[in-house]
């Protein structure tokens, strides 16, 4: 009644076709064990569904049960002892239940001791041979039988007990450890013997443990009399530490001609004063012996050993003590001073003695002064830099180039790292005065060149005016030691006066890139850079700044906080006596002008764009959608403007930087948030395509072709009114 279950174990089988019993361990029919079955648990540790479902050897990896146990061996063949108390330990690993029982080694027992039960299962003693020891069988105070040995558990670690506890198991109560009769009988034997003659043990295990590897090195001086010039011989000495020995070597100067030695005293303890002649063997000894019959028992002799020492010959070696910056010490007849030590001695001195004074001792005469290297003047032969390599060495070099400064400076896709500036004769012949010329600054290699702007029927034929190479600051000695100066981008601006080989050039205009290269790199380039300007001009203006804000207010007499170029430049000059550079006038102009606010066609921008995609085979428009609603968090249909840009960046949508960050303006809402869904629609040609009509060709700007034709003004409007507030303070 109520089962559901009644299917029947397969119980018997065949074995090497022999009919047999091969389901002891199956329960009976429905599963139920059968009358007198009991079948062995799947589980040691906990029972299913209770515990970590992580699989045992995850869950219990490397951890172990110790268990202090002991057992008790007969001894049959020996009236010394009848049975023999040996101690061990059991470890129980719980990821797969093995067993292992290990018995620690003992001095002089005589016994083959270590691994007793090797790691495994271990099956329960008859009748439940069939299974196997699990941690249930494990208490404190019980007795296991592993292998029909009896084995007493005395103790265990404190992991085992914390374990056992958190299983619910009551530990039982510690019990003593017994002794071993035979062990305890030969301790008291062995504890109870006295050596028959004194014995002195000299142990400096210690000493070499401590300070193995710690050597004191100090740096001495010999003045060898019997040398033929009584020069001094430098010498290293070396003290260590682990067994007070000393070794010195002798450091040999280049072209002394003295033999190489490898050392100037082998490795001994020196003492302290020799040479005192020579002993006859076994004089010095580390022990002495005593006859204690003489000769009154015929030619027979008993000795012992003396620990008096009577007669020993004592002598006194160096110790680390007797060493110290100053101290003159003896080695085997001659003395040498010590001068010097290293950082490890000094501070060994320091800890151990508390001597704080390491003053090294002179014994060099000061090198004489290095003679001053002069080179002989420029013979006018290839560049200076060339002529000046031929003095440096018999084998003459090129001069090295600055390659790092070259791979900074070189042409790198739109960075061309060339100064441009327009420039005209400083003459008063009226043929020169009109003509035009663009001086080009490499920055890579500081090298210059001069193109002349060619015009009709002025009779003069224009292109290359200076070949590009570097150019010498005027008034300066040509065959002279000291290398000449040459003109830096700093000395380029617009309204410097340059001379480059007898031809004065006033510098009028430099090209968009020239202005924003130097406006970059502002602390390379003083004139561009404002917050210096600010302040020359808050010098000079300061004093008289009502004065000043009423001349501005002047030039704009219909306040629209706006003035024009010509009238700011000619209000600075004023303002300044014609202290500011045109440079730095225009610099000031640029950076508080009104900037150009480009009103642009959403439809033409589109197509523009369409095209581009559609050129490239763009069509990853789903990818590019689906990154972009991802990255949409709260899901209201809006990104940040950096957002979006970034992603398209990573999607390599073939258009460019300026399009693209127009276009993400023209899809921003109130909030300044980019409707993404409505960009990417427009942007898809395949759905969305935009017809294309025709459009003004407009010459792109590049600064390769730029004839140095300037605009009329640099800027159109400067707003001078941040200008005032920065230079004075907000007015109130």
């Amino acid at each position: 009644i109520r089962k559901e279950k009644f299917h029947k174990s397969q119980h018997w089988g065949y074995r090497n076709n022999v009919a047999m019993l091969v389901g002891e361990d199956k329960p009976g029919i429905g599963g139920e064990p059968l009358p007198g079955q009991k079948l062995k648990p799947k589980y040691s540790v906990f029972p299913e569904g209770i515990g970590s479902d992580a699989p045992a050897w995850v869950a219990f990896d490397k951890q172990v049960l110790s268990f202090d146990a002991y057992f008790e061996e007969e001894v049959p063949d020996k009236n010394q002892e009848l049975y023999r108390i040996r101690h061990c330990k059991i470890y129980f690993y719980l990821e797969d239940d093995t067993i292992q029982v290990i018995e620690p080694q003992v001095k002089n027992s005589g016994i083959s001791q270590g691994t007793i039960v090797r790691r495994h299962r271990i099956p329960l003693p008859p009748p439940h041979e069939d299974q196997f020891y699990t941690i249930d069988h494990f208490n404190i105070n019980i007795e296991v039988i592993l292998y029909a040995r009896r084995y007493k558990i005395i103790d265990c670690d404190q992991f085992t007990k914390n374990f056992l506890r958190k299983m619910g198991v009551r530990l039982n109560p510690p019990s003593g450890r017994p002794d071993d009769p035979y062990t305890k009988e030969r301790q008291k034997i062995l504890d109870s013997m006295k050596p028959l003659r004194p014995y002195e043990r000299i142990d400096t295990l210690k000493q070499f443990l401590e300070h193995n590897g710690h050597i004191l090195r100090f740096f001495c001086v010999w003045d060898d009399p019997e040398s033929m010039f009584h020069d001094p011989r430098e010498l290293v000495l070396r003290y260590y530490l682990s067994d007070d020995t000393i070794d010195i070597k002798e450091i040999i100067p280049v072209n002394s001609g003295r033999d190489v030695v490898p050392l100037f005293l082998r490795r001994d303890k020196l003492p302290k004063y020799a040479p005192t002649g020579l002993y006859q063997p076994g004089t010095i000894t580390s022990r002495t012996v005593l006859n204690v019959f003489g000769k009154l028992v015929g030619n027979r002799s008993r000795y012992i050993l003396d620990n008096r020492k009577t007669g020993a010959v004592h002598q006194e070696f160096y110790r680390d003590s007797d060493l110290k910056i100053g101290a003159v010490i003896n080695v085997w007849g001659r003395k040498i001073i010590l001068c010097d030590c290293d950082e490890f001695t000094k501070e060994y001195y320091r800890t151990k003695y508390g001597i704080e004074d390491f003053t090294p001792v002179s014994y060099k005469a000061p090198p004489p002064p290095k003679p001053e290297k002069t080179f002989p003047p420029y013979t006018g032969f290839g560049s200076e830099e060339d002529s000046l390599c031929s003095c440096m060495g018999l084998l003459p070099k090129p001069p090295q180039k600055d390659f790092k400064k070259f791979m900074e400076k070189d042409r790198s896709g739109m960075e061309s790292n060339i100064l441009r500036f327009l420039a005209k004769l400083v003459t008063d012949s009226p043929i020169d005065k009109d003509r035009k010329f663009i001086i080009s600054y490499f920055l890579s290699d500081d090298t210059i060149s001069v193109f002349e702007h060619i015009q009709r029927n002025t009779g003069i034929l224009g292109g290359k005016f200076l070949e590009r190479g570097r150019i010498k600051k005027p008034g300066q000695e040509l065959f002279k030691s000291e290398p000449s100066e040459y003109f830096k981008a700093q000395n380029l601006f617009v309204g410097a006066r340059v001379c480059f080989h007898g031809h004065n050039f006033l510098l009028v205009d430099a090209d968009e890139y020239t202005f924003n290269y130097m406006e970059k790199h502002a602390n390379e380039f003083s004139v561009a850079d404002v917050g210096v300007i600010l302040k020359k001009l808050k010098d000079i203006a300061e004093p008289r700044s009502r004065e000043v804000r009423q001349v501005f207010a002047a030039t704009d007499p219909e306040h629209t906080k706006v003035i024009e170029y010509d009238p700011f430049r000619n209000l600075i000059v004023s303002i300044t006596d014609g202290a500011f550079s045109e440079h730095e006038i225009m610099t000031l102009g640029r950076y508080y002008s009104v900037k150009d606010e480009y009103e642009m066609d959403l439809h033409f921008l589109l197509s523009v764009a369409q095209e581009q995609l559609k050129k490239n085979s763009f069509e990853n428009f789903e990818q590019l959608s689906a990154v972009l609603t991802y990255n949409d968090r709260e899901k209201c249909g809006v990104l940040p403007h950096e957002m979006c840009r970034t992603i398209c960046k990573s999607f390599k949508l073939p258009v460019a930087d300026d399009d693209l960050q127009a276009l993400l303006t023209m899809f921003e809402d109130d909030h300044k948030q980019v409707e993404y869904k409505r960009f990417v629609d427009g942007l898809n040609w395949r759905q969305n395509q935009i017809p294309a009509f025709q459009t003004i060709k407009v010459p792109l700007k590049n600064e390769d072709d730029w004839g140095g034709q300037p605009p009329s003004l640099p800027v159109k409007g400067i707003k001078y009114l941040p200008l005032l507030d920065d230079l004075f303070g907000k007015e109130e």
